[in-house]
């Protein structure tokens, strides 16, 4: 074929898109933010649903997508497993990692499958609340398992360990925040061996001891290091060695101090901004990169701090200059990221809240655990798109891939996607 009819048919073959892919709980850069465009915005049985497959067990993990690849945690009985269903719902593969001591967790609000899968799309890796951690390949072959447990101490945390491993390059880092030890590590995530480990010191007393956030990378014009929250502070880790670089205080103020304050949501960053939450309605911070050592209410590094407003489980959206919260009771609350003056707050819908809201084509999705989806425009005014409905239990939060938003439910796992008729 000579150049000129190279060129040609080069130019007439249809231009696929590829999928973008969700390679751990919050998406690409962790945050909750998709590229994807091309999505429903209203479903329910019947309506704009490719496929449901019913699930062994419940969990809250949020799936990871890799190409035709979706990777869950899930309870099968008092066993725990890590599965791998193909995009066309067929599930190809589903391997026992661990068994479950404790069962359902508060009655319905978990159980010990709640931290989520993440792959490079070679392997993936999967933690659960036994403190099994594993990792296999695509074909569901065993590359390697330990239990944490045995390396770190015995968990004590009262309600389960549900924290999501941090995937970063070569390292697959682990945060463990429990009566039974603070530590951050990172292993060899070709190995599972041990590269280094940090013990995490806090002063915190009582339930505040214990916490359920994951760990993010921040990714500024400086070095990325690994943010960590929980147990009263906040603090930033070099991924060298893990020494830590800034610690946030007075998250849980000593006047007043709450000996409750166990804290599940998880911070979010920009190249520019830090938003970090805390729990039960409490403090809520915004910092710009560049902090060493203690960092307080008066520090340089605080953009702002607010006495009130944090999500109790949601973790917040952060996306062109606006904070999206999603409070547990179903308000939606919207600040500007610089200044962090209140846009709007809105009453979505009155149940509990788990999931952490996700972006799409200029669209906030929220759900809650009834199955009350809303689809809201994002900015600083509120508009609300469309509203609707699936009869499950979630407590996972949505993943985006090829058109597709996927829904894990307590019953069924779902693909969401605009109908062709």
């Amino acid at each position: 074929m000579n150049r000129s009819l190279a060129l040609l048919v080069t130019l007439t073959l249809p231009i696929i898109a590829r999928a973008e892919n969700w390679p751990q709980w919050r998406g690409p850069e962790n945050n909750g933010v998709s590229k994807e465009s091309g999505l429903p915005t209203s479903w329910g049985e019947g309506k704009n649903v490719a496929w449901k497959l019913k699930m062994p067990g419940i969990a809250g993990s949020t799936p990871a997508i890799w190409g035709d690849r979706i990777f869950l945690t899930s309870a099968d009985g008092k066993d725990l497993v890590a599965m791998c269903v193909k995009t066309d719902g067929k599930i190809l593969w589903s391997k026992k990692v661990g068994v479950s001591a404790r069962g359902a967790i508060r009655k319905d609000e978990g159980n010990d499958a709640g931290a989520s899968p993440s792959t490079d799309g070679k392997h993936v890796y999967f933690f659960f609340g036994s403190g099994d951690l594993a990792c296999f390949d695509f074909e569901g072959n065993q590359v390697w398992t330990k239990n944490v447990q045995k390396d770190y101490g015995k968990f004590s945390i009262q309600h389960g360990m549900h924290i999501s491993p941090l995937l970063h390059e070569d390292r697959l880092y682990v945060v463990l925040l429990t009566n039974g030890g603070h530590w951050v590590a990172a292993l060899d995530k070709a190995t599972g061996s041990e590269i280094w480990k940090h013990e995490r010191k806090s002063d915190a007393k009582g339930e505040s001891r214990e916490a359920y956030s994951s760990p993010i990378l921040w990714t500024t014009g400086k070095e990325p290091c690994i943010v960590v929250l929980g147990c009263d502070y906040t603090t930033a880790h070099r991924l060298s060695d893990g020494g830590e670089i800034w610690r946030l205080t007075e998250l849980n103020p000593k006047e007043g101090y709450s000996s409750a304050l166990r804290i599940i949501a998880s911070p979010v960053a920009t190249a520019d901004e830090l938003i970090v939450p805390t729990a039960r309605g409490g403090i809520i911070v915004g910092m710009k990169p560049g902090a060493t050592g203690n960092v307080n209410a008066s520090s340089p590094y605080e953009l702002w701090r607010k006495p009130k407003g944090a999500p109790d489980v949601p973790s917040p959206l952060l996306h062109d200059g606006i904070v999206y919260l999603v409070r547990e009771n179903g308000t939606i609350q919207v600040w500007d990221a610089a200044t962090g003056k209140e846009f709007y707050q809105e009453r979505l819908h009155a149940d509990r809240y788990r999931t952490s809201p996700v972006i799409a084509d200029g669209k906030i999705i929220t759900v809650s655990r009834d199955g009350t989806f809303h689809v809201i425009k994002a900015g600083p005014k509120f508009e609300l798109i469309a509203q609707s409905n699936l009869q499950d239990v979630f407590t996972a939060s949505p993943a985006i891939s090829g058109k597709r938003i996927y829904m894990r439910g307590y019953d069924s796992l779902y693909a969401l996607e605009q109908s062709k008729k």
